[in-house]
């Protein structure tokens, strides 16, 4: 029951509200008239309730709260593309020596890749065929959730070039096109023990280092990112000399600088799966 006083809120069949002038029109009845009755007077109204109505998508508006903007030009049904800005997932690999050269300073980005894994929670890691025959953790990178796929050569240092790209080329298959970012950690003589350094422009120079060179071989201009632990060098530039000290094994206190840039390699890596 709809009392006098509440005429101007009933609704039309389409679900419209109805101005006293057009419920006139539509009902019949004489809206100057009916106000001078009792207010106890009531029509009945069979009016249905209106019904929930879908606003559609339009171009340049968001598609519901939180949600992509549609753009100009495009199908408002479609998936729009995702934001620019996105993570991309990493492979993130290690080169250096096993077996008895695996704590030397030619192996630190073993050291330092092991470290990360412990820092970032990541399972242990497992050889897989699948991946170039290296030593593989599965993890997830602690500022985005993205997929951080954590791989150590086990070839000698020289001809770490082949599993590598192996592993790439397995990893990357599954992934759409420009969405996998290869990085490789390795030993930096350039730099102090335990400097960190990023390149990542292509066609940089391997500077002397055996295993940079047979990456740069195997991959036939793959793009991917350098990130150098500084080791140091000795004061003598004579091969026969520096080989002996990239070979020796790192003693407690050059450990511990190398194993003390983790924290900024794993900031380096954030930044490099955002851009």
């Amino acid at each position: 029951m709809i009392s006098i006083a509440a005429l101007a809120s009933v609704f039309d069949l389409q679900g419209r509200l109805l101005s006293p002038q057009r419920f006139e029109k539509s009902s019949g009845v004489n809206m100057a008239s009916a106000a001078s009755t009792s207010e106890a007077e009531t029509i009945r109204s069979e009016k249905t309730s209106p019904t929930t109505r879908k606003t559609p998508v339009v171009e340049g508006q968001r598609s519901g709260a939180g949600g992509n903007v549609v753009p100009r030009g495009a199908d408002p049904r479609l998936r729009p593309p995702m934001p620019a800005g996105r993570s991309v997932p990493l492979l993130i690999c290690s080169i250096g020596n096993p077996g008895p050269y695996l704590n030397t300073l030619h192996s630190a980005g073993h050291t330092v890749l092991s470290k990360v894994a412990e820092a970032i929670r990541a399972p242990p890691f497992r050889k897989d065929r699948a991946l170039g025959n290296g030593l593989v953790s599965n993890a997830t990178s602690p500022h985005s959730g993205s997929q951080w796929v954590l791989w150590q050569s086990t070839s000698l240092m020289n001809v770490s070039g082949a599993g590598l790209k192996a592993a790439y080329n397995s990893w990357s298959k599954s992934l759409p096109e420009g969405e996998a970012k290869l990085v490789v950690i390795h030993d930096e003589l350039e730099k102090p023990l335990g400097a960190v350094s990023v390149k990542v422009k292509q066609g940089a120079s391997a500077k002397g280092h055996n295993g940079l060179k047979s990456i740069l071989a195997s991959m036939g201009g793959k793009p991917f990112v350098r990130i150098g632990i500084g080791i140091g060098r000795p004061i003598s530039r004579e091969p026969n000399d520096v080989a002996e000290y990239v070979l020796r094994k790192m003693t407690p206190e050059q450990r511990m600088k190398v194993e003390g840039c983790v924290e900024e390699v794993i900031k380096k890596l954030n930044d490099l799966e955002s851009g």
